[in-house]
């Protein structure tokens, strides 16, 4: 399934129905009052989260929403039905903005959550609500009142405990494949994740968290350059970063500075998140030269060499993105 993370859509609420005009007309009552009813009220448009979805895909097909108008009042002071209301289905991490003003509606994290995104109008009045002593015979009544109409943009970002952030053939998508089920396309090349991928880690019975692999980061990514830009949302809602550097390139500072200054560019709070430096292809290296790389300090962050080909420390990774995420979730509640 082709990933979509962001769409730009127009919805509208149903339009009320219009108050009826009507007079009692019954055997023994030849000048009967009036006794038209009111309209219904227009059906709303709501979004809904839903946990089965991943992708904001159909919403670029059909851009165009609207839901059902009220029906008009009738006789005997009867009230039209209201409108159907329509609810869309969007993945969870889904961010509502209103596309004119920029303000933000709301934010779908949870199954079955919703937000109104257009209001239905109201039903109008029937004549009968128009009596009064001086005027007995209304035939005055209100047409419906037309439903509200606004373009918002829906922008998805992924909910993930751990984010994996590192230069493109850093080793993301193969740690992910190993610590998780997840099974990303792995390539010795730049931009082979052109998506981000999702992967539930399981610790223990019960213990478990979730790790996404954000496409590879180039220098300028925060201004668009690479794929950075289009997928540096997506770190925005992790709990933890785990910075991946490849130590075959053995420029470990360098390409952690480019790392870091990408994130504080694109959202400076990103870097106050917990983070770990996970040093990944060691075991592509002499060990004299692995000894003194994994020696390397990136200030006070803790540091784990690993191999995901053949399993070094994967188990101490494991362990302690999994302490962190822990104390992350204590933290918030």
């Amino acid at each position: 399934m082709k990933f979509i993370d962001t769409a730009h859509i127009r919805v509208r609420g149903g339009d009320g129905g219009a108050g009826c005009v009507s007079f009692r007309r019954e055997k023994f009552v030849p000048k009967g009052g009036p006794d038209g009813g009111n309209g219904g009220r227009g059906g709303n448009v709501i979004l809904r989260g839903n946990k089965q979805l991943n992708t904001l895909l159909d919403y670029r097909y059909r851009t165009a929403y609207r839901a059902e108008r009220g029906q008009h009042g009738m006789g005997s002071r009867k009230t039209g039905a209201s409108g159907a209301q329509t609810t869309l289905e969007v993945p969870l991490g889904t961010l509502v903005r209103d596309a004119q003003t920029g303000r933000i509606l709301g934010e779908l994290l949870h199954h079955g959550e919703k937000i109104t995104v257009a209001e239905g109008g109201r039903g109008g009045r029937g004549n009968a609500e128009f009596a009064s002593p001086t005027n007995q015979a209304p035939r005055r009544y209100e047409p419906g009142r037309p439903g509200e109409e606004r373009e918002i943009e829906l922008e998805l970002k992924l909910l993930a405990d751990v984010g994996l952030v590192g230069l493109p053939n850093a080793g993301k998508s193969t740690l992910i494949s190993t610590i998780s089920s997840a099974r990303p396309k792995i390539a010795d090349y730049p931009f082979t994740t052109l998506v981000p991928n999702l992967g539930i880690v399981r610790v223990d019975l019960g213990m478990s968290f979730v790790v996404a692999d954000i496409p590879g980061l180039i220098e300028g990514a925060h201004e668009g350059k690479g794929l950075g830009l289009q997928f540096l949302r997506h770190i925005e809602r992790t709990s933890v970063l785990a910075f991946l550097l490849d130590v075959t390139r053995q420029r470990l500072r360098e390409d952690y500075r480019v790392l870091t200054s990408e994130l504080r560019l694109f959202n400076r709070q990103l870097l106050s998140k917990p983070r770990i430096v996970v040093l990944t292809k060691m075991d592509a290296l002499e060990e004299p030269l692995r000894v003194r790389l994994s020696r390397t300090r990136f200030g006070s962050s803790p540091v784990v060499s690993i191999s995901a080909v053949s399993g070094e420390g994967i188990p101490d990774l494991v362990r302690l993105l999994w302490g962190s995420v822990s104390t992350a979730r204590a933290r918030e509640g």
